[in-house]
């Protein structure tokens, strides 16, 4: 049987396409897998789920992880080398007593304890992403005792490293179960009643969790391995040493009155707690907690609040007075001050360490040092009353919560 060429050319045309195509897909396929790599899910899968599997902020009680909104980038000068400029006023319906950056472009506000809110904002756009009520029904939580709805009190927060959740004190609870509540000036036999920690899941906006800790609880720091939530209770003179994964207290120490600020160590292994009517700063073991935390120095008249440097070397600690103090972290040893404005409440410190930014209550201003010679780079007019501060690091810029109804945001990335 004849074949003609004509069809044998056609054949090895089809031959050689298939052979062509073939290439190409496992090309494709190989380049796919090269840039998965191992830690990327196969297919079915999420990169929300691959990071919910390794992420180290993951314990059996939270998964997934955030999906941080922005990246930090990483500044383009040292904060001591720039100059602030006020760049927005957020207002509408806040009393903001605190403001925390999660470190992935959200920002949260605590508004003063009788608005019964929190509010979160975009840090790019600096636009209202929501507003929480403290409103829970606990008995949803898992909390006995206090059927129907209860109310908070918030007053701080602290985010977790991968900014999913954030920590939230409320000063006292309010419904069925609850009282006496607590005040101001108070000590530990007044027998006020205990408040709850609340958590915040940041991707459904809600309150997912209650912690109950002691009496009119203010400050609180998460420990760098993200295992350990800790919160100073005003009226019980305690430090709560909450375990997140089981979500309780495991360990509770006596700090002096009125304790307020807490700086964790970068190696997690100590804290720092301020205590208001004292003038001291006390050292807590977290590896092994005392019964009593003993005093570690004493830098001036009503300590109110902390910052730790980048690398664990320094402490920097606001008296209510005016003085900034740079400690030795590890002798206790006062090495340099900063003379700022009357009544200094809250500090930041920039994640290079080289600047720290106080805000001034009584002067409705906000100081900035540099931290290496404790110089007051440069101070500015805030709104009436400023009281919480944070630096928020996706943007290089800081935030000021004024109690009278705004919150001021401060380029701090040019020089000028």
């Amino acid at each position: 049987m004849q074949i003609s060429q004509e069809a044998v050319h056609v054949r090895r045309r089809r031959v050689a396409v298939s052979a062509l195509v073939l290439i190409v897909v496992l090309i494709v396929l190989l380049a796919s897998c090269m840039s998965r790599g191992p830690g990327t899910p196969q297919a079915g899968g999420t990169a929300a789920q691959a990071a919910a599997s390794d992420a180290p902020d993951s314990t059996p009680s939270q998964q997934p992880t955030a999906t941080p909104s922005q990246e930090t980038k990483p500044p383009e000068h040292p904060s001591a080398t720039t100059r602030l400029t006020q760049v927005d006023r957020i207002t509408g319906a806040i009393t903001p007593k605190s403001v925390v950056a999660n470190g992935h472009g959200l920002v949260i506000a605590n508004n003063m304890m009788y608005s019964h809110t929190m509010t979160m904002y975009d840090a790019s756009t600096r636009k209202l992403e929501a507003t929480i009520p403290d409103s829970v029904d606990l008995s949803s939580l898992g909390v006995k005792g206090h059927p129907g709805t209860s109310r908070g009190a918030p007053v701080e927060a602290a985010f977790t490293k991968d900014g999913r959740y954030a920590y939230v004190s409320n000063y006292s609870m309010y419904g069925v179960g609850f009282g006496p509540h607590g005040v101001d000036v108070c000590k530990p036999s007044d027998g006020f009643d205990a408040s709850y920690l609340y958590r915040v899941d940041t991707k459904t906006m809600k309150v997912d969790q209650a912690i109950k800790v002691g009496a009119v609880p203010k400050y609180v720091a998460i420990t760098p391995d993200q295992k350990t939530v800790l919160v100073t209770n005003w009226c019980d003179y305690t430090l709560s040493i909450i375990d997140r994964a089981k979500a309780k207290v495991v360990d509770t120490v006596k700090i002096g009155p009125m304790p307020r600020g807490i700086a964790v160590a970068p190696d997690g292994r100590t804290a720092f707690v301020t205590a208001m009517w004292t003038d001291h700063v006390y050292k807590v073991d977290l590896t092994d907690p005392p019964e009593q935390a003993p005093v570690f120095v004493s830098p001036g008249d009503r300590m109110r609040h902390l910052d730790v440097s980048p690398d664990g070397k320094y402490l920097y600690a606001v008296s209510a007075t005016h003085i900034i103090s740079k400690i030795d972290a590890h002798t206790g040893t006062i090495v340099d001050e900063a003379d700022v404005g009357q009544d200094p409440r809250s500090m930041a410190i920039s994640p290079d360490g080289t600047a720290l930014y106080v805000v001034n209550y009584d002067v409705g201003s906000m100081s900035k040092i540099r931290t290496e010679d404790m110089k007051v780079l440069q101070t500015v007019t805030t709104d009436a009353h400023p009281i919480g501060i944070t630096y928020e690091p996706t943007t290089q810029t800081v935030w000021v919560a004024c109690y009278g109804g705004s919150i001021l945001v401060f380029d701090d990335k040019d020089v000028t």
